[in-house]
């Protein structure tokens, strides 16, 4: 495909920067033109990459440097509280390059679109003159908890309780407790269990309050989370059934389970599951459970979701839906 739109990653060395690597390095329409990481700089990416393939390096890249690189997509892969100056650099400079976003730090900024498709279309504002230049990927528990909820939003009589477990690359790269294999061996480690910024972000997104209790597991990737919701009259676990297929259906990357779906069937799958859907015996308690891998549909699957609608191809360009 010829006129390729460019893209950089800023923060590539983690574990979303790697997933990102390989479903550009697939992408018929776009070309990965640099990655910035200080720890990696100088480095050849298919040295650490086993999808890439080229000459490209890390970069070490201050705010302005990425800036200047000029490129038609900007992915920000950095912690928590780093990404105002890349954003303000960028849109200094080079104002019509579109910034994607992976952090927590604009998802509460109502002037960025929030990247949830399957949730979030009807925002979209990306047609004619109003673009999307600015774009908020969703976190990885946010997005699971917020599909669980969003078909039963108008039946609920209290907040919602939800427990999630994650794999421990959830935690990132700078080594921690919650990402030593040693100690999270045969362990579940809970952390932050009131005030998540999960939490929050599902509270926002959805208005209304959500409860949310974290865990680590010792596995790899992927995360469960069993959600409790209290309604305000009877339901039959066939009327349930029928809103989630009805509200997903048509996404090929949500799937509808009768059961419960399991996280080890997830790792390295580009969907959530959504299932169980058990009902307590008054009617009124649904129990229901949401699996993802939190490096792809909470993270890299999404973004490139949310960059493929932002420059006019196919949503699902580069995601292997059935894999």
């Amino acid at each position: 495909m010829s006129n390729k739109k460019t893209i950089g990653i800023v923060g590539a060395r983690g574990h979303t920067g790697t997933e990102l690597i390989r479903m550009i390095a697939a992408h018929p329409a776009l070309e990965l033109t640099f990655v910035s990481s200080r720890e990696l700089d100088g480095q050849r990416v298919a040295e650490h990459n086993d999808v890439y393939v080229g000459e490209l390096c890390f970069e070490a890249l201050d705010p302005a440097a990425v800036a200047a690189k000029r490129a038609d997509v900007v992915i920000l892969a950095l912690p928590n509280g780093k990404a105002a100056p890349y954003v303000e650099a960028i849109d200094a400079a080079a104002p019509e390059t579109l910034i994607l976003d992976l952090s927590a730090d604009y998802r509460f900024d109502k002037s960025w679109y929030y990247g949830l498709p399957e949730l979030t279309r009807d925002k979209w504002r990306g047609n004619g003159t109003d673009r999307i230049r600015h774009i908020s990927n969703p976190g990885c528990y946010a997005t699971a908890m917020q599909l669980s909820i969003a078909p039963l939003k108008d039946l609920l009589a209290a907040p919602p309780v939800c427990f999630g477990v994650s794999g421990y690359s959830g935690a990132g790269t700078t080594p921690s407790d919650k990402n030593d294999p040693e100690k999270l061996r045969d362990n579940l480690m809970p952390y932050a269990l009131t005030g998540h910024g999960h939490e929050k972000e599902a509270s926002f997104q959805l208005g209304l309050p959500v409860e949310f209790m974290p865990h680590v597991a010792p596995h790899f990737r992927g995360l469960t989370v069993t959600t409790n919701l209290y309604l305000v009259r009877q339901v039959k676990r066939e009327d349930v059934l029928a809103r989630f297929r009805q509200a997903y259906g048509a996404e090929p990357l949500v799937k509808v389970l009768d059961e419960a779906p399991w996280v080890s069937r997830i790792a390295d799958r580009h969907h959530a599951e959504i299932g169980g859907f058990a009902v307590s015996a008054d009617g009124k308690r649904v129990v229901i459970v949401a699996t993802l891998d939190n490096l792809l549909k909470g993270a890299a699957t999404q973004a490139m979701q949310n960059i493929n609608r932002a420059i006019g191809v196919d949503e699902l360009t580069a995601i292997p839906v059935n894999s």
